[in-house]
């Protein structure tokens, strides 16, 4: 039984939000995001190195692990 079902069955009034998310603002975040970019833009091309590298990496311990070469 759910406790809907229960707290319902017991009389007692559905249960409120514990907490509230806070909103989220994106104009911020995305000025922090291009601020930070235009500082370092090296950081696009650490981070598509680090996903060929990865990538190249996978593949090499597939054929490794499957023996195909």
């Amino acid at each position: 039984m759910g406790e809907a079902k229960r707290r319902k069955d017991l009389g007692l009034p559905p249960r409120g939000n514990q907490r509230e998310l806070p909103s989220l603002d994106k104009e911020s975040i995305q000025k922090k995001v291009r601020s930070t970019l235009y500082k370092y833009p090296i950081i696009p091309f650490l981070f598509y190195g680090a996903a060929i590298l990865s990538l190249v990496g996978g593949a090499f311990y597939a054929i490794k692990l499957y023996k195909l070469i």
